[in-house]
């Protein structure tokens, strides 16, 4: 049982040393935080950020992070890191945000850049591959965004992902896999995951570019002699197999019977084969999990109250490593936030209720001069 677990421990250290940390980023070293990120001066009137624990902590240093300070304005910050792709792999995109003001309406989201981000000029326009997060405002809007860049443009999760909205730190995680599935946590407990392709209304997508394709095949194969078309229906002996999807693939169709001679045109075109249609990976082609060049990361939003907190920026291609890091940061200092926010709100009602108590009391103390007043002066009439 011992060796079992000292197996399973090293296999654990192995698998997080193993893991591509992309970039990591937690402010505990003071002010050099500004030669890692940029502010955008596209707009003089950007907000402007600081490094704080805020006014109520798990712990004064690991706490601070970045904090809006300006009411009613947008803010626009990056940093950038070394340029990778993703493709072929897993990617987990993590932060903590702490809404301690308690969030009326804004932006607690983050956004993935290209590399060519012109981060001196970051705004509302600049393309991104990836927008995660909480967005509150209001009743109506209190929601967890997941947006993805694909062929052009941007796609929403069309699932309701709810956001926390009290004034804790969270920690938020996206995960994408090559294999299209994705999961989101809040506070390392998953909350919604599906498919990419379905769960981003991409069904449609998927059907122009089936179509398309169909297209393309055809064109190509109307001028083959008959025996080439041979090869693009399945022979009469092939049985269906079990991966096949009617509603992704198409019917299940046989090889039809034909002549000798019978050219291509002949054919109706609705008559396709498995090989064919197989291999014509279309979502695969413009894989929704994967970018190319991914290389900045930064906080482009606005906010009407400010005050909020980001910290523990994490990019990797482990979850593991992920999971860790969440308990090694939010999960050491959660509990102790907490208590520190019970405590100044015992100490608050306290003096609030010294305060009213003084209050009353001058009252009575005036009252009771008033009184002595009258008296003494109708004594000396």
């Amino acid at each position: 049982m011992v060796w079992a677990r000292v197996s399973l421990w090293a296999i654990c250290v192995l698998r997080v040393a193993l893991a591509t940390v992309y970039f990591q980023e937690e402010f505990l070293d003071g002010e050099r935080w500004r030669n890692r990120w940029v502010q955008s001066t596209n707009d003089s009137r950007f907000g402007h950020f600081r490094i704080s624990s805020g006014k109520f902590y798990g712990h004064k240093e690991k706490d601070k992070g970045l904090q809006t300070t300006q009411n009613s304005r947008f803010y626009a910050i990056s940093a950038s890191f070394k340029p990778f792709s993703n493709k072929g792999k897993t990617l987990v995109i993590q932060y903590t945000v702490k809404h301690e003001q308690k969030m009326d309406c804004g932006g607690g989201y983050i956004k993935v850049f290209p590399s060519d981000l012109d981060q001196k000029n970051m705004n509302g326009k600049s393309q991104y591959y990836i927008m995660f997060g909480p967005d509150i405002c209001g009743f109506d809007i209190k929601k967890v965004h997941v947006i993805l860049y694909f062929k052009n443009q941007y796609h929403s999760n069309k699932k309701p992902i709810r956001c926390k909205v009290d004034g804790f730190t969270h920690l938020y995680t996206l995960i994408l896999r090559p294999d299209l599935s994705y999961e989101v946590k809040i506070d390392s407990q998953s909350i919604e995951s599906g498919s990419i392709e379905y769960d981003w209304n991409l069904t449609s997508l998927k059907k122009m570019e089936k179509t398309s394709a169909e297209s393309r095949t055809w064109d190509q194969v109307e001028g083959n002699k008959a025996q080439d078309w041979e090869k693009h229906f399945l022979d009469a002996g092939a049985s269906k197999q079990s991966d096949w999807n009617s509603e992704l693939d198409g019917d299940w169709l046989q090889k039809p019977p034909y002549q000798d001679g019978l050219k291509a045109e002949g054919i109706d075109k609705d008559v396709w084969l498995h090989r064919e249609m197989k291999s014509a990976n279309y979502l695969t082609q413009y894989d929704l999990s994967e970018f190319e060049n991914i290389g900045a990361i930064g906080l482009e939003l606005w906010q009407v109250r400010s005050g909020t907190i980001f910290d523990n920026f994490l990019i990797t291609d482990d979850e593991e490593y992920a999971e860790q890091f969440g308990k090694a940061t939010w999960g050491e200092t959660k509990g102790p936030e907490k208590e520190m926010d019970a405590i100044q709100a015992k100490e608050e009602v306290k003096k609030a209720r010294e305060e009213d108590e003084k209050e009353l009391l001058g009252g009575k103390f005036r009252r009771h001069n008033s009184h002595f007043s009258r008296f003494h002066r109708q004594g000396e009439l």
